[in-house]
């Protein structure tokens, strides 16, 4: 971690102090990370106004450090919630106030099942200055070409090296002497990823829920927005409380009245790149749907930062090509496994790791299809089938020369047993796997291009508005069926390597 500057007015330090009851360490984390975005807040906006400092203005983040001499733990069942065997475990904090309940989780585990106090204390990783602003605020925007050149001078900006993905992707290794890691992700990459939310979705990191819906047709996101104000013009028979759309515009289920901020909502005058809606839910059980376009580079792109929320589950749902001609169009397919050609995520999750089934996730999406079909047992054969679901980057992959040549993407795709293909899916099911966020897909076929069935556009848009009502109250079923189950036993061991962090 880089080290305080001694020429730096880095604002109040706390000393490291610690803590037998996870809510006095969250009530201390708070306000450090509290008084330092003050200070730095407070120190820009006197920047702006002109003031000249004769120092740099620095404030850290707070950080959580756990020490244990032991391997042993309470429960060996869990997935989390535990280090991996004795030594000196740190991370940084941030967004105390949206995190808090994360937070609170994490600690409360890690002194149930190492019975050590928590260090709670003020960190050496300074926050970027962008990362202390309010949500409107945009102070750069008033300063000339020269104020903006000297605030480098001045505040600390985004640092690359201290948020990468080296402890997600397995390949992070610690200095002589310093402390291994406690979590995914440092509070620098965590406030990186949610001021890119904000950017690719059109709404605030505080209207995402816990669990994630990803499409990449925008009928499904018509129709979960005509659900989201039929069910806020209902004053009983669920537990929503609000539907949120791009530019935070918040729709209160009838009969409650409006919070604080509420107000603030815009309708955006063009939709952003990846727009989110939610549907609210207090304990923030709900769900997010994020339309995610075509291609896995958005894929990629969207769950590299809403992992850092750390939600329950998120699903796929969209279309497919159909590779099979015993396939009709309309059929759903469940992925049990998938064939990764997306190529986005070749440095970070090597080709040759699995990306296994969850059974977990596998079984609430198969009874939601029963459930919502009615067809059961070898009726369901008839609809759906389970298997192989290949993700390409080249979405005119059929017209790559057959004649002639070692390999083709048809070849492959039989060899390998697939049974559809996509851009997203297996992009969406490998990031699930390397963040620990469990997955799954289910999808329906569209075209079936190896078989002269492609898609036209009459024949196309009908087809869709036909099928995406059933399909999107799947999804929603599974989510249901998936929050009835202890979040312990939904966050699998298998997504947990032999040398995992303790943070979930």
């Amino acid at each position: 971690m880089r080290k305080h500057s001694p020429h730096a007015d880095t604002g109040l330090f706390v000393a490291p102090a610690r803590f037998d009851d996870a809510q006095a360490a969250l009530a201390q984390a708070r306000l450090i990370y509290e008084q330092s975005v003050t200070h730095l807040r407070s120190s820009l906006q006197r920047f702006v106004a002109g003031e000249v400092f004769p120092q740099r203005v620095r404030a850290c983040y707070p950080f959580v450090r756990v020490h244990t001499n032991t391997v042993a733990r309470a429960d060996s069942r869990l997935s989390y919630g535990f280090v991996a065997g004795p030594g000196t475990f740190e991370t940084t904090l941030t967004r105390p106030e949206l995190f808090e309940h994360y937070y609170a989780e994490q600690f409360t585990l890690l002194l149930q099942n190492h019975g050590v106090a928590l260090e709670i204390g003020t960190s050496t990783q300074p926050i970027p200055v962008h990362f202390s602003l309010a949500e409107h605020d945009h102070l750069e925007g008033s300063l000339t070409p020269e104020r903006r050149r000297l605030m480098r001078d001045l505040f600390d900006l985004p640092d690359l090296v201290a948020m990468d993905d080296g402890i997600a992707n397995g390949t992070y290794e610690p200095a002589p002497g310093e402390a291994l890691p406690l979590a995914l992700f440092t509070a620098a990459r965590v406030d990186y990823s949610l001021h890119r939310l904000r950017h690719y979705t059109g709404t605030v990191p505080e209207h995402f829920q816990n669990f994630v819906l990803f499409t990449n047709y925008a009928f499904y996101i018509d129709e979960f927005v005509r659900m989201g104000h039929e069910l806020m013009a209902q004053d009983s028979g669920h537990e929503y409380i609000a539907f949120v759309e791009p530019g935070n515009v918040v729709t209160r289920r009838k009969g409650l009245a409006a919070r604080p901020g509420d107000e603030l909502g815009m309708i955006l005058p063009r939709l952003p790149q990846m727009p989110a809606y939610h549907l609210v839910r207090e304990d923030r059980t709900g769900i997010t749907m994020v339309n995610i376009g075509v291609g896995p580079a958005n894929a990629k792109t969207i769950t590299d930062h809403i992992a850092v929320l750390r939600p329950h589950a998120w699903l796929m749902l969209g279309h497919c090509a159909g590779l099979r001609n015993s396939q009709a169009l309309g059929d759903y397919v469940l992925a049990h496994g998938y064939v990764r050609e997306d190529h986005v995520l070749d440095e970070d999750l090597p080709l040759w790791v699995p990306i296994p089934p969850l059974a977990e996730v596998q079984q609430a999406l198969e009874t939601a299809v029963e459930e919502v079909t009615q067809l059961q047992g070898y009726e369901l054969k008839r609809i759906m089938r389970t298997g192989t679901v290949a993700s390409t980057d080249n979405r005119n992959w059929e017209l790559l020369p057959f004649r002639g040549q070692a390999t083709t993407p048809e070849r492959r795709f039989s060899q390998s047993r697939a049974i559809a293909l996509d851009m997203e899916s297996a992009t969406i099911a490998a990031n699930g796997f390397r963040f620990r966020v469990p997955y799954g897909t289910l999808l329906c076929v569209s075209d079936k291009p190896l078989h002269g069935e492609i898609k036209l556009p009459g024949m196309a848009n009908h087809f869709y508005r036909e099928r995406v009502d059933q399909h999107l109250k799947i999804g929603i079923r599974a989510i249901e069926l998936l929050r009835q189950q202890r979040m312990d036993q939904l966050h699998s061991r298998k997504l947990r390597s032999f040398a995992e962090v303790a943070f979930q």
